[in-house]
């Protein structure tokens, strides 16, 4: 469970913000000025603070600077008056991983609380490179196949530099894992670490959500904010699904690259940046060029360095060593003893495609275990965590295929309707998503596993669909 340390002297806010936040499943911890908060931190170190900027005696900002010369991984929201908008600005330059105006909207504190905490694990969670499965409690890279070892030269060797990287795979493939561990070996390993999945934010958001925005910009924009670009000074961007960045954004990105500076959205200063790119894609990106949807200029500029990383279907060897990985991992998270795999069982592992790689193969494992009486794994678990035969129950599936094409019919006789098939894939994206949330009773985290999707991408699906429970603080 994550733990949250609020530093506030409103007693109201401090109240209600703590009982909002335990709702939400956070073990929360109070403070009412700087100094206590202080002395909280040196305690036990928190996963994550908010931190009011206007405090009794020592202020927000120092409190912060003094938060970040205890754990500088430790990240730390600001929360502040219209009145002190400037100085949550220049606490997010110097490393604050976000700022929120007060009064704040609900459901968006709870957005960039999650993103914060995501930061803080990326930052200070270890990924190890190596095969050994009783010393890999937490995340690691594994695998002995020969295209593995050429990964792992590739990461020892620039993960020194500040070259840009383009890490390039399969989806599942351990993509991001390799990010942060270029990043964890880098010589930016001491300064921020923040992912933007290009997929995950929409199209009209991704630009101000790297960029930033000037007070005035658009509709809504009351103040200005500082982009992530911006707020990763001196340290690293690793940006996810790089191939789906809409095109008129890849020219800024191109800029920042060439320049090393950025123009907030509205504005006309330019601002130097000092950050490390680290980009990634699942997409063919020069077929991608060849159809005019990415910038030829921007690819070589991202592909200084390319990491490829194998499906695997390509290095079935180390399908044994995942299996023993995931299997030790999981039975730790459940508290129960391992129950090891049977030969048979192990054999169609080595033999199935795995078209989701390794995340399909994690998922697989880890609901197996779940169902799991204790005895080894068997061929029997193995068929029933990846779904069984399907004809031992066609008539269900027929019977829904059948219920979703009458509907489709029944939009399509209607005539031409506008944004139609983005209409209907967001309808279907929000009953699955719904569905897996429902049955693991509102756990993101196993529902986000289900889907075969990262958190972030789950929350950002979350909050597209409206699917939150609206918690209002009391």
């Amino acid at each position: 469970m994550n733990t949250i340390l609020i530093i506030d002297d409103d007693d109201q806010l401090r109240i209600s913000f703590e009982r909002l936040l335990k709702e939400e499943g956070y073990a929360v911890r109070t403070a009412a000025s700087g100094e206590a908060g202080l002395r909280m931190v040196s305690e036990t170190i928190p996963d994550l603070v908010v931190l009011d900027v206007r405090l009794p005696g020592m202020n927000g900002l120092e409190t912060f600077r003094q938060i970040h010369r205890i754990e500088q991984k430790l990240p730390v929201i600001i929360m502040t008056a219209f009145g002190t908008t400037e100085t949550a600005i220049e606490a997010t330059k110097i490393g604050a991983f976000d700022y929120v105006i007060k009064p704040f909207d609900i459901p968006q504190m709870l957005s960039t609380i999650r993103q914060a905490l995501e930061a803080g694990r990326f930052m200070r969670s270890p990924v190890d490179m190596d095969a050994s499965p009783d010393k890999n409690q937490g995340e690691a890279i594994i695998g002995k196949s020969p295209a593995m070892q050429e990964v792992y030269k590739a990461i020892g060797r620039v993960s020194a530099t500040d070259a840009t990287v383009l890490i390039r795979g399969e989806s599942g493939s351990g993509k991001e894992l390799v990010a942060r561990a270029l990043y964890q070996h880098s010589i930016r390993s001491e300064k921020p670490f923040l992912v933007i999945n290009c997929v995950a934010i929409p199209d009209t958001l991704l630009e101000s959500e790297l960029f930033g925005y000037e007070k005035g910009a658009f509709t809504g924009a009351t103040h200005r904010r500082v982009g992530k670009i911006e707020q990763a000074s001196g340290g690293t961007v690793f940006l996810d699904e790089i191939g789906d960045m809409p095109f008129n954004l890849q020219a800024k990105m191109l800029r920042l690259l060439q320049e090393r500076s950025v123009e907030r959205l509205g504005g006309r200063e330019t601002i130097p940046v000092d950050v490390r790119i680290i980009a990634a894609t699942n997409r063919d990106l020069e077929h991608l060029i060849t159809k005019g949807q990415f910038r030829e200029d921007l690819y070589y500029r991202l592909k200084v360095i390319t990491i490829w990383l194998p499906p695997l279907r390509e290095r079935t060897g180390d399908i044994p060593l995942l299996a023993d990985y995931f299997m030790t991992r999981f039975a730790a998270e459940l508290g129960i003893e391992n129950p090891g795999i049977t030969r048979e069982a192990m054999s169609m592992l080595v033999s199935s495609p795995w078209p989701g790689n390794i995340r399909e193969l994690s998922n697989t494992l880890q609901k197996a275990l779940i169902f799991n009486r204790g005895a080894p794994l068997s061929l029997a678990d193995i068929t029933h965590a990846t779904g069984g035969d399907a004809k031992n129950h066609p008539s269900g599936e027929d019977a829904c295929d059948d219920r979703i094409r009458s509907w489709i019919r029944n939009l399509l006789s209607q005539g031409v309707q506008e944004n139609l098939f983005e209409n209907c894939m967001d309808h279907f994206g929000s009953v699955l998503v719904g569905e897996a949330l429902n049955l693991t009773g509102g756990n993101r985290s196993q529902a986000a596993k289900l889907l075969g999707m990262s958190r972030p991408t789950l929350h950002a699906k979350i909050d597209k669909y409206d699917l939150k429970i609206e918690t209002s603080v009391r």
